[in-house]
């Protein structure tokens, strides 16, 4: 028998229940350890989400703490930035949720893993984007994952906040991987997000998940990855309304 999912509740200034199309949907915030590179991510789920799961929920997890688990969080004492990298990230917009590539680190990061040509290239082009009213070309250009990489906050638990990190590696892998080791309960959608407090994007999810649904459930951002501890999320429809 599940355990009592009404035993976890939303975390401070979050609603446990949000109405999208017509349906209540409740997000029950699922806390953990502080998961490391040494963790294996399908037994994170398996440990701290299973007790509560039943047949027809989604698991929604944060991308940042998937790459954590792949060993994609540098330190960034390890990091020595260029030129480059210190010149770019003077032009790159520094959002209230989050760094992206704006600091000198996470600058390099993205540089490392896409060349210094087509970051220039992407700048360009997404400035003239800015122009005529088109937004997001820098990372359409880009590619490579470079919207997921993410940077050291004040408000990141240990050792994360002195790292950049990378998106996870093979998403849609992993999805896989985490909906097989929990098979044993019923039909479970598993998703990576990539959430702030503005919107949502999807890293990965398994083919029975409604992707553009998922997005909307989780467009205040319910996870809490600093001193909440809770870089997941079981999903459930509650009621019809």
């Amino acid at each position: 028998m599940a355990a009592d999912i009404h035993r976890l509740k939303p975390n401070t200034g979050k609603k446990l229940k949000i109405s999208v199309g017509g349906h209540q949907y409740a997000r029950y915030p699922v806390k953990t350890h502080v998961v490391c590179e040494k963790d294996n991510i399908s037994s994170v789920v398996e440990k701290y989400a299973g007790p509560y799961l039943r047949g027809g929920d989604m698991i929604v997890m944060s991308e940042r703490v998937v790459a954590i688990t792949q060993g994609r969080a540098i330190p960034i004492a390890k990091i020595k930035p260029t030129l480059a990298a210190k010149i770019l990230v003077k032009f790159v917009y520094k959002p209230s949720w989050g760094i992206g590539i704006g600091s000198p680190w996470t600058m390099q990061v993205a540089i490392d893993e896409a060349g210094l040509g087509r970051i220039f290239l992407a700048g360009v082009l997404g400035t003239l984007g800015k122009i005529v009213g088109m937004r997001g070309v820098f990372y359409k250009v880009v590619g490579n994952g470079i919207n997921a990489i993410d940077g050291p906050t004040s408000y990141t638990l240990p050792p994360g906040n002195k790292c950049a990190t990378l998106g996870p590696k093979d998403p849609e892998k992993v999805v896989r991987e985490i909906q097989k080791a929990m098979r044993g309960i019923g039909e479970i959608g598993v998703v990576i997000i990539d959430a702030n407090d503005i919107g949502a994007r999807i890293e990965g999810a398994t083919n029975d998940v409604d992707r553009k649904l998922v997005c909307k459930i989780f467009r205040d951002n319910p996870l809490g990855q600093a001193h909440e501890q809770t870089p997941m999320a079981i999903v459930r429809m509650s009621q019809k309304e």
